[in-house]
């Protein structure tokens, strides 16, 4: 799969299709009495120092831009690359089963964990059938119809945040947005098994915190987590959404400022040039961050005590 480029990785991109029209024409006549391995090899080298330098200095808009990079694994990705035996569980059986909210049973290195998350979708149709991640209100409660279902059976909870925001429609009004976001903060915070948050890619507002309660709030290194999209503060503010990545930066939304807040536990780095490079070396890291046996370890009580003041701390920064 031929990676999609961002603005500001345009040097980057040119010197990735100099390496690609090189190796094309050593492929197609392999009879040249040209050796170009070598000037491919100095190429490539330049390219990962040129990625290096680059990713070395990202503002917040740029990060905002890998986190929504079409390419960027989604919880289906790490789903299939670090779990086993995934069974997937539909339905708030009260009124539909939401795309955007994808949830099962699955095995982390042997043990049974309840795996929930934003789910978007690649082409028009997928993304489209999972409403660009953006849950209803039937999505949520299935989430927590899950996640009551991990505490009856003392398994722990592992979320993988990845959404824009909770869908703004008129319907997903009417059926209760705000009483279903709200009642997973509450309840969230109140039960009693481990729960293990990553923000993977964009965390948006409530939609992202109602399945983002947990005793570790993890982010992937170029994600995001904010009240409000860029554009939306842009909006807002300047009247402009061209203002976006002024707003980036002013609204602190990358992982390095939250981590210093105490609004997050800690950050997994991804391979260079982001998740999207690697996602198999990206799923092993993730992998290898999530602390179930420790959590397992934790007192229930306790552990529900220090989720809810987690929370309150949100609130109050």
């Amino acid at each position: 799969m031929s990676l999609n480029f961002l603005d500001f990785e345009q040097p980057i991109a040119e010197l990735e299709a100099k390496i690609d029209s090189l190796t094309a024409v050593s492929r197609q006549d392999e009879k040249l009495d040209i050796n170009i391995d070598e000037e491919v090899h100095r190429l490539r080298e330049k390219s990962v120092e040129l990625t290096r330098k680059i990713f070395a200095d990202l503002g917040a808009w740029q990060v905002a831009q890998l986190a929504r990079h079409p390419q960027r694994p989604y919880t289906l990705d790490y789903v299939r690359l670090a779990f086993d035996e995934f069974d997937e569980l539909a339905g708030d059986r009260a009124y539909a089963d939401d795309k955007a909210i994808v949830g099962g049973i699955a095995r982390l290195e042997g043990r049974p964990v309840m795996i929930i998350g934003h789910q978007k979708g690649r082409e028009t149709k997928e993304k489209i059938r999972r409403n660009f991640g953006m849950p209803a209100p039937e999505g949520y409660r299935k989430a927590l119809r899950l996640m009551e279902m991990a505490e009856r059976f003392n398994m722990p909870i592992i979320t993988f945040i990845d959404t824009p925001g909770a869908y703004p429609g008129v319907g997903a009004e009417e059926r209760g947005q705000s009483e279903a976001i709200a009642r997973n903060l509450r309840e969230m915070s109140r039960l009693n098994v481990p729960v293990i948050c990553t923000v993977i890619g964009e965390g948006g507002s409530g939609g992202a915190l109602a399945i983002g309660v947990g005793d570790k709030v993890n982010m992937l290194q170029y994600s995001t987590y904010s009240v409000i999209s860029p554009e939306g503060c842009a909006s807002i503010l300047w009247k402009s959404a061209d203002k976006a990545p002024l707003a980036a930066e002013a609204m602190g939304i990358i992982a390095p400022r939250l981590k210093e807040l105490k609004l997050i536990d800690s950050i997994i780095p991804e391979p260079l040039g982001g998740a999207h490079r690697n996602p198999e070396a990206m799923a092993a890291s993730l992998k290898a961050q999530l602390p179930i046996v420790i959590m397992i370890a934790l007192v229930a009580k306790s552990a529900a005590a220090g989720r809810f003041s987690r929370s309150r701390c949100v609130k109050h920064r």
